[in-house]
C-alpha cells in the first residue's frame, strides 16, 4: 500500500502527466493506492464544478480511507516539526506533517510532488514512493 499526497492527485485530476501522475496510475491498475480524510478534504476542495467534485469522491471513495488525525499523531506531528525546526527547517503547512507522520507511524509510503516533504524524508525518515531527488532535479 501507498499513501497518495494531494500534489500529486491535482496533478491526476488536472491530466498533467509527470513522475507521479504516472506512477500514481501504475499504483491504481495494481490496487495499491489508500486515503486519509485530510488528503480527501483538500482534494475535493478544490474542484469548482459540481460534476468534477461528484466524479472525484465517486473515484476517491473506492480506496481505502483512513483517519489521519487523532491524539497520538497530533502529538508527534508536533515533536517531528519542533525536531526539525531545531535543524533549521520549518515545514509551512501543518496537513503536510500530519500526513508524513501518519505515514511514519504506519510504514507507508508517500507519494508526493512537494518539496515541503523532501526534508521529512532527509532527516525524520519518510519513506517516499518514488525518488523525491529525482523527481525534483529537472527542476
Amino acid at each position: 500500500m501507498i499513501m497518495v499526497d494531494t500534489s500529486v492527485w491535482i496533478d491526476y485530476f488536472n491530466g498533467v502527466e509527470n513522475a507521479g501522475t504516472i506512477l500514481l496510475d501504475q499504483y491504481l491498475v495494481n490496487d495499491l493506492v489508500v486515503t486519509g480524510d485530510i488528503i480527501l478534504a483538500e482534494i475535493l476542495q478544490g474542484f469548482r464544478s459540481d460534476r468534477d467534485f461528484s466524479l472525484a469522491k465517486e473515484a476517491l471513495l473506492r480506496l481505502d480511507c483512513f483517519d489521519m488525525i487523532g491524539k497520538e499523531i497530533a502529538i508527534a506531528s508536533a515533536e517531528n516539526f519542533r525536531l526539525l525546526r531545531k535543524k533549521g527547517v520549518t515545514i509551512r503547512k501543518t496537513t503536510d506533517m500530519i500526513i508524513a507522520t501518519f505515514c511514519m507511524l504506519n510504514n507507508l509510503p508517500l507519494l508526493f510532488n512537494d518539496r515541503d516533504f523532501l526534508p521529512i524524508a532527509d532527516h525524520l525518515g519518510l519513506v517516499p514512493a518514488a525518488d523525491p531527488h529525482g523527481y525534483y532535479a529537472a527542476e
